[in-house]
């Protein structure tokens, strides 16, 4: 006979926390469904400068964006970590580079750059997307910097090689986003050959002022040169970090200091709102 020691406990019951978490999860994932499924979503563009000139930006990053159903608009911060490695973050995937690429084909002068997973590789919408778009128009591929998270690239990095190696082919860029958040081997870095590494926020922010992470980011620099990787600094927030990461040798730089993301960026105004600002 079983008595009640023996009935486990109701997780829900024994973690309220673990319960809201849960729900607060399914909640986040029914929101990002309707919105992918009606497209509601968008890119916000925020400018990568070189150091130095910041009035003219080499590239920009489209951001995902994902509007709920009052219309607000939900950073990928808010979300990206619950769907990740659902389906459904590859479904967002397509339609960043779907969004992307039509972008470039309107602007010839832009180049852009776009998130995506290392699981969208094998995602068959995503990838027959890219391939039918730089089939169609190959110089959008000189334009284009697919950027990777360095956790992603190192979970499945004999794909992710082979798959840069075939796109750099046709012109595409890569970057490693958020480098040093994660936990890259160095010999990873070494066999990806990434175009571009960006240095995460959490080494730039107050860089003045810390002398530890003024050390780490010389570091990170002189890796990017050895490989022959151009450095971005993340989340450039003030005018003094920026004049250290100069200082540093850092390239280029991404910040709020610099311009934060929006959906109407300067350059997609009408003449007469550019000419207003």
């Amino acid at each position: 006979m079983t008595t009640p020691d023996h009935i486990p406990p109701d997780p829900a019951l024994e973690s309220p926390l673990a319960a809201a978490v849960e729900a607060r999860d399914r909640d986040v994932m029914a929101m990002v469904a309707r919105a992918v499924n009606e497209r509601n979503v968008a890119l916000a563009y925020q400018p990568i400068v070189p150091s130095g000139r910041p009035n003219y930006p080499a590239f920009y990053e489209g951001l995902i964006r994902v509007l709920d159903d009052r219309g607000r608009i939900i950073p990928a911060r808010d979300f990206i970590g619950v769907v990740e490695t659902h389906e459904l973050g590859r479904r967002l995937d397509v339609l960043a580079l779907d969004f992307g690429l039509e972008k470039l084909s309107e602007r010839m002068d832009l180049r852009l750059a776009i998130n995506m997973s290392a699981r969208s590789i094998g995602y068959a919408p995503w990838q027959r997307l890219l391939d039918d778009r730089l089939r169609d128009d190959p110089e959008l591929g000189e334009r284009l910097i697919l950027e990777i998270t360095e956790s992603s690239a190192i979970l499945m990095p004999d794909v992710v090689q082979a798959f840069m190696a075939e796109l750099q082919n046709r012109g595409v860029s890569f970057a490693v986003d958020s480098f040093g958040a994660g936990y890259t081997a160095l010999r990873h870095l070494r066999e990806l050959y990434f175009d571009i590494l960006k240095i995460d926020g959490q080494f730039v922010r107050g860089i003045r002022r810390n002398p530890d992470n003024q050390a780490l980011v010389r570091a990170m620099v002189a890796i990017g040169q050895h490989f022959d990787m151009v450095t971005v600094a993340e989340s450039v927030e003030a005018r003094e970090d920026a004049d250290c990461l100069v200082r540093l040798g850092v390239e280029c730089m991404q910040g709020y200091y610099f311009g934060a993301p929006t959906l109407r960026p300067r350059w997609d105004a009408a003449p007469s709102e550019a000419a207003a600002g």
